[in-house]
């Protein structure tokens, strides 16, 4: 494992007072990116990347980490129901270690099962049409991964002042 591959445990110690998160919900064509506050409290929906190739998909998440001084990668990994690695969860994990190396910026995994069940099951319970889904359903998830590792870092914080 790369150095800046880290577990949530891990970076909380090497997390600043202040600074924000992104959290990554990798798809096929797509990836959904939400921002934290500075606070590490809220997760806002951010950007959807319509992928088209490694290097290029990456420099757009780099240069967005950048603009908002990010300290941390959360991205979601997508478990069998059971718990297990299958072939997504595989290809996100590779697509994590072809990154780390471009940056000094921890990634860490975060289980995202039923994320994007979740966050469209709201988004139809919101009336939102089948387009409008499609054009916010990544990037909302990314926000729901994002927010369940934020509240992760408050309970633990909490835990361990």
């Amino acid at each position: 494992m790369a150095d800046n591959m880290l577990t949530i445990e891990t970076l909380l110690p090497r997390l600043p007072r202040y600074g924000r998160l992104i959290g990554i919900d990798l798809g096929t064509k797509t990836i959904g990116l939400a921002l934290s506050d500075v606070e590490r409290r809220i997760a806002s929906p951010l950007e959807t990347i319509q992928r088209v190739k490694f290097t290029k998909d990456v420099a757009r998440m780099l240069e967005l980490a950048t603009k908002h001084e990010v300290v941390a990668f959360v991205i979601g990994l997508p478990l069998n129901m059971d718990g297990t690695e299958g072939p997504r969860a595989q290809s996100t994990k590779a697509f994590i270690r072809s990154c780390a190396p471009l940056t000094q910026i921890p990634f860490i995994f975060w289980d995202e099962r039923l994320s994007t069940a979740a966050v469209t099951r709201s988004l139809i319970e919101q009336d939102a049409s089948r387009a409008k889904r499609a054009d916010v359903v990544d990037r909302m998830a990314a926000a729901y991964i994002l927010q369940g590792a934020l509240d992760r870092l408050t309970f633990l914080t909490k835990e361990h002042p």
